[in-house]
C-alpha cells in the first residue's frame, strides 16, 4: 500500500479520468492558482457527490501547520483590503508550492511573509462556519484586529438559546447555529465577513446573510473563501440579493476557478461505491499491537477559551498566544518522531495554533488535521487525496466520525486535542497508527456554567440522589 499524503498534492487526476470531472483555473488575485489550492475527493452525498479537498486547510490532509495559518491570515489580509482599498503584498506562488512540497524553511517562510495585520473598521463581525472553516475564520479574525469572531455549530449547547439558525444546502449535515455568549454582538453595526474554504455556490453565504440581515440590517458584507468556483448565474444571484436588501456584499478569495460537472456523476459514485470498486474504508495495517496511550490531564491552561462557538475576543486570542508557547515546549518533551496534532471537527483554531508553536520548536517534521464528520469515500490510487479512513461512532451524537490519511501515514507520534467528554472511540481507531498517542483534554467552554444538582444529606433510608428534588435552590434570595 502507498504511503497515505502527509503533504498535500492536489490534483483531479483519478477522479478527472474517471467519471470527466474538470477544475479549471480562473483569475487568481495571489497568483497562486485554484489546482495549487485543491484536489478533488468523492463523497457519499447524493446532494453533491465530489469533495474539494483543500491543500492549505488540514482537515482532510495532515499538512504543515505554518501552511495553514498562512493562507488563513493572508485571506484575511485581502478582507482587510477590500475594507481600506489598500494593496496586499503576497507571497510568491513559487514560495506556496515550495511549503506544500516540504521545502525546508519554506513553511516558516511562507508564514512570516503574509502582510501584517490591520485593524478593522468599527464593529466588524467575522463568522466562520462550522466545521470546515471554524479555524480559518479564526486566522481570518487574526488579520483583522479588533474584530469579534463567532463560529456556526452543529451542536446543541444545554442551557442556551440560538440567536440564529441557518441552512447549508449541500453538506452532509445541513443545520447551523450561531450561539453567542453576547446575542447583542451580532447586532454590532459594522460590516459581517463569512468566511468558508470554498465558494461552490454562494447559497450558504446568501442564506446567512438574509438571516443577519433580519437580526440587523448593515451597509455592508464581505464573503471570504479560499477559492471561489461559482458560475456567472450563481454571482447574479448574489447580486440581486444585494440589491433587493439594499447591502453591499463582497466576495475576496485567494483563487477562483470554475468546475465541470457530470450530471450524472452522483449516480456513477453510487453505483461505484455499491459495487465496491471504490475499494472504500481503506485502512493501513497496524503498527505493530497498539500505541502507548497517555492523557495529558490537567495540560490545558484552566480558564483558556477554546475557540469561537460562543464568541472570541482580541483578549481571548492575547491569552492564546501567551499560553501556547508554554505548552507546546511542554508537548515537545512528551513527543517523539514524525507528529501530527489532530483536531476534533469544530476545534480547530487551538490545535492549528498548538501545531504551529510546536512546528517551530521542533527539529522534527510537525502535521496538522482534523477529524471530520464527512463521509468521503477513500480510495488507494495515486493522484486521490483521500488515500485511507477512519471510521469511529461520534461521541456526541449518533452516527460515525472520520479521520483521512491518517493510516499508513508512518506518525511515531499522534497528538490528539479533544473537547469531547469521552474521545474512547477516537482513540480506539487511532491506536493502530502510531507508536505513541497523546490525549490533551481540551474543556468545551459554556458560557453559563449548568448549576450542580443539589444534594441533600444520607439521613435514613434515602440516598442523598433520591431526596435532591425536595431541596430548595437559596443562593440568589437575600436573607437576613
Amino acid at each position: 500500500m502507498t504511503r497515505a499524503p502527509t503533504t498535500p498534492a492536489a490534483s483531479v487526476s483519478w477522479v478527472g479520468d474517471r467519471y470527466g470531472f474538470e477544475l479549471r483555473p480562473g483569475d487568481s488575485p495571489t497568483g497562486w492558482e485554484v489546482t495549487d489550492l485543491v484536489g478533488v475527493g468523492l463523497r457519499q452525498n447524493p446532494r453533491r457527490a465530489h469533495l474539494l479537498v483543500s491543500t492549505v486547510l488540514g482537515k482532510h490532509v495532515p499538512t504543515d501547520p505554518r501552511i495553514v495559518l498562512a493562507a488563513g491570515r493572508l485571506l484575511g489580509s485581502l478582507v482587510g483590503a477590500a475594507f481600506g482599498g489598500r494593496v496586499v503584498t503576497v507571497p510568491e506562488a513559487d514560495l506556496l508550492r515550495a511549503a506544500l512540497r516540504g521545502e525546508p524553511g519554506s513553511a516558516r517562510q511562507l508564514l512570516g511573509s503574509v502582510p501584517v495585520a490591520e485593524p478593522a473598521p468599527a464593529g466588524t463581525v467575522v463568522l466562520g462556519y462550522a466545521e470546515t472553516a471554524t479555524g480559518l475564520g479564526h486566522a481570518v479574525a487574526e488579520a483583522l484586529p479588533g474584530c469579534y469572531y463567532l463560529h456556526s455549530t452543529r451542536r446543541e449547547v444545554p442551557g442556551v438559546s440560538p440567536a440564529a439558525a441557518f441552512e447549508e444546502e449541500h453538506s452532509h449535515a445541513t443545520g447551523h447555529l450561531l450561539l453567542p455568549e453576547e446575542p447583542a454582538a451580532l447586532g454590532r453595526p459594522g460590516p459581517v465577513v463569512l468566511v468558508d474554504d470554498e465558494l461552490s455556490t454562494g447559497r450558504t453565504a446568501l442564506n446567512t446573510i438574509r438571516v443577519l440581515h433580519r437580526l440587523r440590517p448593515r451597509a455592508r458584507y464581505v464573503v471570504a473563501a479560499l477559492v471561489d468556483l461559482r458560475g456567472p448565474g450563481d454571482r447574479a444571484a448574489l447580486a440581486a440579493v444585494a440589491a433587493e436588501l439594499g447591502t453591499r456584499i463582497d466576495v475576496v478569495s485567494l483563487s477562483t476557478g470554475s468546475v465541470v460537472l457530470p450530471a450524472d456523476l452522483p449516480a456513477r459514485v453510487a453505483d461505484d461505491d455499491g459495487a465496491a470498486p471504490l475499494r472504500r474504508n481503506t485502512a493501513a495495517p497496524a503498527r505493530g499491537t497498539g500505541a502507548e496511550v497517555r492523557t495529558l490531564s490537567g495540560w490545558w491552561p484552566k480558564g483558556l477559551r477554546e475557540g469561537g462557538r460562543h464568541g472570541y475576543r482580541g483578549a481571548d486570542r492575547a491569552a492564546l498566544e501567551r499560553q501556547v508557547g508554554r505548552l507546546a515546549e511542554r508537548l515537545r518533551g512528551a513527543t517523539t518522531g514524525r507528529v501530527l496534532v489532530l483536531g476534533t471537527e469544530e476545534l480547530l483554531y487551538a490545535p492549528l495554533r498548538l501545531a504551529v508553536a510546536l512546528a517551530e520548536r521542533s527539529a522534527d517534521e510537525v502535521r496538522f488535521s482534523s477529524t471530520t464528520r464527512s463521509p468521503a469515500i477513500a480510495v488507494d490510487e495515486p493522484g486521490y487525496p483521500l488515500r485511507t479512513r477512519l471510521a469511529f461512532p461520534a461521541s456526541d451524537g449518533p452516527g460515525e466520525r472520520y479521520a483521512y490519511n491518517v493510516a499508513g501515514a508512518g506518525f511515531d507520534t499522534v497528538v490528539v486535542v479533544t473537547d469531547a467528554t469521552d474521545p474512547g472511540a477516537l482513540v480506539h481507531a487511532l491506536a493502530g497508527c502510531c507508536e505513541r498517542l497523546l490525549v490533551l483534554p481540551v474543556p468545551a467552554y459554556h458560557p453559563r456554567p449548568l448549576p450542580e444538582p443539589l444534594r441533600g444529606p444520607e439521613f435514613g433510608s434515602y440516598p442523598a440522589e433520591d431526596v435532591g428534588w425536595l431541596l430548595t435552590d437559596l443562593s440568589g434570595v437575600s436573607l437576613e
